[in-house]
Parts: C-alpha cells; structure tokens; sequence
C-alpha cells in the first residue's frame, strides 16, 4: 500500500533534515499515563521519530522496536540512545519500515503505541489493524491521534480532516477478547498559538484509545 505523495519517507526524511530537532525529546504523555503501571516486557513504538518514547521506555526496563519510516529520524534517535546508559540504548532495536506495507508479528508485543500517526484512510485502517493484530495476550494497544474537533481551533494542524479521527472510529479494531480500556477525547492545554504572552493557553483534544488483549481461559 502507498502512502500519499505528501507523507511518504522523502517528505519525512526532508522534513527532519530542515531542523535539528522536531519534537521535544520528551516522551508523549498519554504513553507515560497509560505506560506507567505496565510490568515492562516487549514494545512496538510506531512512528519513534526522534526516539524520546523509546528511550523513556527502555529506561523503564522494557525491550523496544522502534520503528520509523524516516531513516533521518533514526539516525537521530540512535545519535540519542548513544548518550544513554549502554545497557539502555542496547534493550532498543531502531527498524526502518513502513508498517502499513509490512505488518509486524502478530501477538508477539506486550505493548504497542502509536502516537499521532495521522494517516488517511485506507492507510489508517490497514496500519491500526495489524497494529492491533501484533498485541500479544495481556498486552495493551495504545492508539494516539488528532481529534477533529482541532480543526475547529487556531491550533496548528493540517487542513485535512481526513487526516483526524475519533476514538469510536477505533472500536472496529477490537472484539469481545479484549477490554476497553480508554476511548475518549481528552483534553490538553497547549500554549496559544494567537499569542506571545506567557500562561495563555487554548485547549485541544486528543484521541485516545487504548484497549488490553484478554489472555485465554484456562
């Protein structure tokens, strides 16, 4: 499956080489929120970028595959990990892939988190289900996005509604074997693009879904 002209890794890897640094380097908070009281095990970080929710990940203890269709990106989340304790940076396996052409290993992730992967359909749909396919027995998917409500807002964001969706929209990719354990809209304040004062702020919402695969009866 191809992606759009405007998202594949040229635009990506031309994006990244335009700034020594796109995000942060702080891990996503819905990942910290929903991570935190996880036992660690193997984890899938979809879209690592820069790589700060593998390295906060690897910290904690778990065994990640990082994955990223960016190879500028990669290189900049192992220039990363290389300033890490070693016996952080060696639980991490950096992967170029484009997930939505090559599904991972089903049931073979304790935990899987893709954040702000904003796709259109049927790229959307073809990458969260084999995302969700790839949770193991016990483990969590957690799915982090643009709520379209945003548009609406003078946040920065794509004009392409296509690009955004609900945390209903996801209920499709889970049946009875699993619980639900977040599907909402939840709101967070960024600083207000409209002005340059300190403390003003304007809210935003962000899909989140995340959901546990039941282990089997004994």
């Amino acid at each position: 499956m191809n992606l759009p002209i405007e998202m594949d890794q040229e635009f990506w890897d031309r994006r990244y080489a335009e700034h020594p640094r796109i995000w942060s380097g702080n891990p996503n908070p819905h990942l910290v929120t929903a991570a935190s009281p996880l036992t660690p095990g193997r984890a899938l970080d979809v879209g690592c970028g820069e790589g700060a929710d593998a390295l906060w990940l690897a910290r904690r203890g778990w065994r990640v595959t990082g994955v990223d269709l960016s190879e500028v990106a990669l290189a900049r989340a192992r220039g990363q990990a290389g300033l890490e304790d070693p016996e952080v940076a060696a639980r991490i396996d950096w992967v170029h892939a484009d997930l939505t052409a090559e599904r991972p290993t089903p049931r073979s992730f304790d935990l899987v988190s893709a954040q702000f992967l904003q796709l259109p359909d049927p790229a959307r749909s073809a990458l969260f289900t084999g995302l969700a396919a790839a949770v193991a027995p016990g483990g969590t998917l957690l799915i982090v996005g643009h709520h379209p409500s945003d548009l609406n807002t003078h946040v920065r964001r794509p004009p392409l509604p296509g690009l955004f969706y609900t945390a209903e929209e996801l209920a499709h990719l889970v049946d009875g074997s699993w619980e639900v354990i977040a599907s909402e809209a939840r709101p967070r304040p960024v600083p207000d693009p409209a002005t340059d004062a300190a403390g003003h702020s304007v809210l935003v919402h962000d899909t989140v879904f995340q959901a546990t695969r039941r282990r089997a009866s004994a």
